[in-house]
């Protein structure tokens, strides 16, 4: 792994705007060995930051006494190491977490999906998609995070930015070439995925949750959290469905395609139905847009409709292979999403 010196990184913050001041200059030149946040990880020579609303001194001169050599923060604290003051340590944070392991997403094909439902059973989908025509992708969202073969379950639904761009860097390093993950309004507040852009930001519906004085103040503020990824990637697909969709695409900086079932869009479903097969509830409707074949799908509901539309329209920027998706949309099985449980063997 590349090793910075310490005034890169007061260059790559102050390139953000986000440099308030700094006292690098006898300094410049070090080498940083670490970057991290939690005092128990510092190391010889490490870039410390400040992080967290309480967060007290005493955390920091513990890891003075560790090893850290300069730290980061918005709070000017009376220790004699060179500091550096910024504006959002969130974001300062996914910054340098970036940078010190080696900007992995300008090496991965960058798949974000937020909304209020549908991010995990889509990010299943699009995982089995390009794993099946031989795209090796991993996976962070609610329930694990999948690299490869090594499966961790999850925390948070959006990690830390640190972790995020850890488990970036273990992808790159297992050889995937795509990550799919689910992306919080929370993740897109407080920073957890700044400091790149996604090549393709999803947008899936929005529904009055998450309203409360630990997450969004009102549902403005998370509409507004939520539209942040359209503003933050290459390419955009939207739910033409869903509700507020005019608000969420404002000043969106993306190309826009799109999906749904009630509109002349990218991506269509048409004739739906629901049956079932021993063992299993079904759906199935005709694809019509940009591409057009039959899809069955073994989890039932509208759910599932929209959920594979939108998988379906990620894969098509990879692969078209009509053959492997169909299969791969039919096997698809997401722990804890309408599994089925065995009651009798008759």
């Amino acid at each position: 792994m590349k090793k910075f010196k310490l005034y890169e990184y007061v260059e790559k913050l102050s390139k953000n705007d986000l440099i308030v001041t700094s006292n690098v200059e006898k300094n410049r030149d070090v080498v940083i060995n670490k970057v991290c946040y939690n005092s128990n990880d510092v190391e010889k020579d490490t870039l410390f930051v400040c992080k967290g609303v309480k967060f007290k001194e005493e955390y920091l001169k513990d890891a003075i006494v560790s090893g850290a050599i300069a730290y980061i923060s918005e709070t000017k604290y009376n220790v004699d190491i060179p500091c550096i003051l910024v504006s959002d340590i969130q974001k300062a944070l996914a910054i340098v977490s970036k940078m010190y392991f080696n900007n992995p997403t300008d090496i991965l094909n960058m798949i974000g999906i937020t909304g209020t439902k549908g991010k995990t059973t889509t990010t299943y989908m699009v995982r089995s998609v390009l794993e099946s025509v031989g795209i090796k992708t991993g996976l962070i969202g609610t329930i694990e995070t999948i690299i490869g073969d090594e499966v961790t379950p999850a925390k948070n639904t959006t990690p830390e930015s640190y972790v995020v761009q850890e488990t970036f860097a273990k992808m790159v390093e297992q050889g995937c070439k795509c990550v799919v993950m689910e992306v919080s309004s929370q993740g897109l507040m407080l920073h957890r995925v700044s400091g790149f852009t996604f090549d393709y930001g999803i947008f899936t519906n929005i529904e009055p949750d998450h309203i409360g004085p630990n997450e969004h103040k009102d549902f403005d503020d998370y509409l507004h959290c939520k539209s942040m990824l359209l503003k933050q990637c290459k390419h955009g697909i939207v739910n033409m469905d869903a509700d507020f969709i005019d608000r969420v695409l404002e000043g969106h900086t993306c190309d826009i395609e799109t999906y749904g079932v009630n509109g002349d869009y990218d991506f269509k479903a048409q004739n739906i139905k629901l049956f079932t097969k021993p063992g299993c509830l079904c759906v199935s409707y005709d694809l019509k847009g940009k591409m057009d074949f039959p899809v069955e799908i073994h989890v039932p509901g509208m759910f599932s409709v929209y959920n594979s539309l939108c998988a379906i329209a990620i894969c098509s920027h990879f692969t078209e292979d009509v053959e492997k998706i169909q299969t791969a949309l039919e096997n698809v099985k997401v722990k804890g999403r309408v599994e089925i449980i065995p009651i009798s063997k008759r």
